[in-house]
């Protein structure tokens, strides 16, 4: 089977220090939209900046290099041992060049392994075996101050008013970016899994973030709560790493999960603004990114 190690370090390069298109331009879109002088646009220049720089140098964009997410969509006939050492080699490889910080410590020894490798998903994997001969990963690397706002709601929530309907997601994802406040790195995005089990709610939730910023919900309800959670998010006076403004949320992606009658999960997963995704396909002796 053929060694991608160095085109998956390539992916992660581009993950952890050139920020996706659609991300950048929606930052730009709301620098416009924040008073000038204001302490919002000076949060938002600094961070367009920081994102100029880092991809001129091939530096992280951000300290905490994350968590690396990867979901690999894989041909019949590869070898997903083969695949998860070659992901694991060009992890090792990104940490020694400082494209990622090494972050995978052992929660009872609090020893750091240095080369961002542990036991139980870390880095994080995913397979799926698809049709047709190419092959794509897709990676997003995810913050640990953002991981840390995150929430699950169970549904009803009298303490919301919350009930087992929209509305209700609604009240709970406004609770949980409410609570939020700056902590999470804002303007951020949101990730949101309606139903599953615990477990399969976070896991959902961060699926969406594989999306593009500017894309659709091809569900028209859910569309519109995007809508509505991104426009009200934003009315919250959040703003910015919590200094107040127009731009708390640059977007919200939402999915469905089907769930036991008994439980009705809301799963709110925040991304920060350095929104770090790539995508790698290979077909053939071609391979590219986006």
């Amino acid at each position: 089977m053929r060694d991608l190690t160095q085109e998956i370090l390539e992916l992660i390069r581009l993950a952890s220090t050139n920020l996706p298109p659609d991300v950048e331009a929606s930052l730009r879109k709301a620098v416009e939209q924040e008073e000038p002088g204001s302490a919002a646009r000076g949060a938002l220049e600094t961070i367009l900046k920081n994102v100029e720089i880092s991809r001129a140098n091939s530096t992280p964009i951000c300290q905490d290099t994350g968590t690396p997410i990867f979901y690999v969509y894989y041909p019949v006939g590869w070898s997903t041992r083969q695949l998860h050492k070659q992901i694991e080699a060009a992890v090792v490889e990104a940490t020694k060049k400082s494209y990622l910080r090494p972050n995978s410590v052992d929660s009872l020894s609090e020893k750091n392994t240095g080369n961002n490798l542990g036991d139980h998903y870390f880095p994080s994997v995913h397979f799926e075996e698809v049709e047709g001969e190419a092959l794509t990963i897709e990676l997003i690397l995810k913050g640990g101050g953002c991981e840390n706002v995150g929430a699950q709601y169970s549904l009803p929530d009298n303490r919301l008013g919350a009930g087992r309907d929209l509305a209700g997601v609604r009240k709970a994802v406004l609770d949980a970016v409410h609570k939020a406040q700056g902590q999470g790195c804002a303007p951020g995005i949101l990730g949101i899994a309606i139903g599953g089990d615990r477990g399969s709610g976070y896991i959902a939730s961060k699926e969406t973030f594989y999306r593009k910023l500017d894309d659709t919900n091809p569900d028209e309800k859910l569309a519109h709560l995007e809508e509505q959670l991104t426009e009200e998010s934003n009315q919250l006076g959040i703003g910015p790493m919590g200094f107040g403004g127009k731009t708390t949320v640059l977007g919200t992606k939402i999915t469905g999960l089907h769930r036991l009658p008994a439980s009705y999960f809301v799963t709110v997963s925040y991304m920060c603004w350095a929104y770090r995704r790539r995508r790698m396909m290979v077909s053939g002796e071609q391979v590219s990114y986006e």
